[in-house]
């Protein structure tokens, strides 16, 4: 896939989580993915390819950067608990979309609990 179909994924991937809005910024072209107004998706164009920059947990994020090739440290975040995904062949669709999800959980699960719109233990996982 690439950079703007990896967009535009992870981008549809967010229309579904409770409590989300979505910031733009022109400069530069930043677009901002919040849950209660705390950023856990960014999407923006680094020199010349469209990324998005997901949180992620620091272990997870280590193994995901050895994986594949197409993850590297968060783009303009801090490089341990963020990761930047790029088009390539390495990564697809559905772990695109369960990479969402897991930067969605990880910060409603640092929301005050009278504040998070879901349970962050629970939620988008398979019975």
């Amino acid at each position: 896939m690439d950079g703007l179909e990896l967009q535009k994924i992870a981008h549809d991937s967010t229309a579904e989580l409770p409590g989300t809005d979505l910031e733009h910024r022109s400069d530069p072209n930043w677009e901002l993915h919040k849950v209660r107004g705390k950023v856990f998706m960014l999407m923006t164009d680094m020199p010349g390819r469209p990324v998005v920059i997901l949180k992620a947990d620091p272990d997870d994020a280590a193994a995901l950067r050895v994986q594949y090739a197409d993850i590297t440290p968060g783009y303009h975040m801090n490089k341990r608990h963020w990761i930047t995904l790029e088009g390539g062949g390495t990564i697809d669709e559905k772990l695109v979309k369960e990479l969402v999800i897991d930067s969605y959980r990880l910060v409603v699960g640092g929301l005050p609990k009278s504040e998070r719109p879901v349970d962050p233990h629970t939620y988008g996982r398979r019975a």
